[in-house]
């Protein structure tokens, strides 16, 4: 085999939730509340084009989670040897932006360097000017007269390749959803026209090209260019922040697995039992809000520093330490995050349990830990859900905010909490550095949006108080 399989916590904690909702969504549920729901959300302009937009974040995320380590070249007479490096599917996709690494800051699309240097001549002579780049633009024997007439036609052909693969992806949905409703595509065509075709399909179809548009133009300019410059040690823009994809996606993700158990669990008991069960739980977190948060996550990650630095023999390489300070960041802000959906979910199971079917469900003597099961938690699977999806966003934020602070992730992981910390020292360069803060933002910016937005449409379309009738 020319590569070793490596699983790391995060990888096996990501997948395994994958598994979990590919499974929740193939059973054929009823039809009831929660199935109209659904039906209602996947009705929703916005939910289609935002859950399109995160769609592409979450497959981006799983590739950077299938890690690896590859074979070292063969020695006659001696077994296999791998790398001590650790790498990803993405990496092998994004190679050339691994690898072609220029000496310093570059702008984006440029073709030399963004500072000068002293370069000799051939006859001799001593000059002062901006050396040409190793990779960005080295296609071009004349960057000055040719490069506006390159970059247009690699835009234009990335746009073509985009709308055709927007195409082959349409033909290819609408054959399944003709399969799924046993009609041909004339007869499928004529309903996604009628009146009463409430699928959002030409939403659907906009957003799907324009991602593959971008995607498209960003491929074909990355494979001459660094279409967002390079850094300081002139590492591809382009490429950190697509990695940094990975780290906002599982730190949003896995500290909602952590929270959620928890803020469940309190809060339905909380509300249903009360008397000194309440008063308990309302103790833990309200002691728990009362401690600044920035505060119990350094003195939690210092912990976490001494015990990696006093035991290094449990992590065989550079991956494994920044994936585990990454799983216990998770672990921290989930043990901090929950109060806020406990207390509402306590709130709401006050009300829940006065109403009539929950008092008379009582009076048959049904047990109160399956009255919570089959009558409280479902009348709350709104509330989780769409405190969820929102919480979602904060929790991105949060990464760059703790990582900007110094007790974030690993500064050997890429996140854009790291770059937006790398780039407050940039723009305080002559000339100012602005493109790693702008490429990390545009990126969080996306995800943050696309993510408050499906947000939304989850609060619409679930919360049977807040919906029109």
């Amino acid at each position: 085999m020319s590569w070793q399989p490596v699983v790391l916590w995060t990888d096996a904690l990501i997948f395994s939730l994958a598994g979990l909702i590919l499974f929740a969504f193939s059973r054929k549920h009823p039809h009831g509340q929660l199935h109209d729901a659904w039906q209602r959300l996947i009705q929703m302009p916005m939910a289609v084009a935002s859950g399109l937009i995160l769609l592409v974040f979450v497959v981006i995320g799983l590739l950077d989670s299938l890690h690896y380590r590859p074979q070292l070249p063969a020695q006659p007479g001696h077994a296999p040897q791998y790398s001590v490096e650790v790498i990803s599917v993405l990496d092998t996709l994004l190679q050339p932006l691994r690898e072609h690494q220029e000496k310093t800051y570059s702008a984006p699309l440029a073709t030399r360097l963004y500072v000068k240097e002293t370069m000799v001549q051939p006859g001799g002579r001593v000059l002062r000017d901006y050396p040409r780049l190793q990779f960005g633009g080295a296609s071009l024997l004349h960057p000055q007269q040719d490069w506006q007439r390159d970059v247009t036609n690699r835009i234009m052909r990335g746009s073509v390749i985009g709308v055709l693969f927007a195409a082959l992806l349409a033909a290819v949905g609408a054959g399944l959803l003709a399969m799924r409703r046993k009609c041909g595509l004339g007869a499928l065509y004529r309903q996604l026209l009628g009146e009463n075709n409430r699928l959002p399909w030409r939403t659907a179809l906009t957003t799907l090209t324009i991602l593959s548009v971008v995607i498209a133009v960003m491929v074909e300019l990355a494979a001459a260019y660094h279409v967002f410059g390079t850094d300081k040690v002139g590492l591809d823009v382009l490429y950190n922040s697509v990695k940094s994809i990975r780290t906002g996606l599982l730190i949003g993700t896995l500290t909602t697995l952590i929270m959620l158990p928890f803020a469940v669990l309190l809060g339905i008991s909380a509300g249903y039992f009360g008397g000194w069960i309440d008063d308990v739980i309302q103790y833990i977190y309200t002691t728990l809000n009362a401690i600044p948060s920035v505060l119990l996550i350094a003195a939690a990650v210092l912990l976490m520093q001494v015990y990696m630095e006093a035991h290094p023999a449990l992590f065989d390489s550079a991956a494994a330490r920044t994936d585990f300070r990454l799983l216990f960041l998770c672990m921290i802000l989930g043990v901090t995050s929950w109060t806020g959906l406990c207390r509402l979910l306590r709130g709401e199971t006050l009300k829940l349990r006065e109403l009539d079917y929950v008092q008379a469900a009582r009076a048959f003597g049904v047990s109160d830990w399956r009255l919570m099961w089959r009558h409280i938690l479902p009348n709350l699977y709104h509330l989780v859900l769409i405190s969820v999806v929102m919480d979602f966003s904060g929790l991105v934020l949060a990464e760059a905010v703790l990582s900007y602070l110094g007790v974030g992730v690993d500064p050997a992981m890429q996140s854009w909490g790291n770059m937006v910390n790398t780039a407050r020292l940039e723009m305080a360069r002559e000339p100012v550095v602005w493109w790693p803060l702008v490429a990390a933002f545009s990126l969080m910016f996306t995800l943050v949006l696309a993510a408050n937005l499906f947000a939304d449409s989850v609060r619409d379309a679930f919360d049977p108080h807040g919906r029109q009738r």
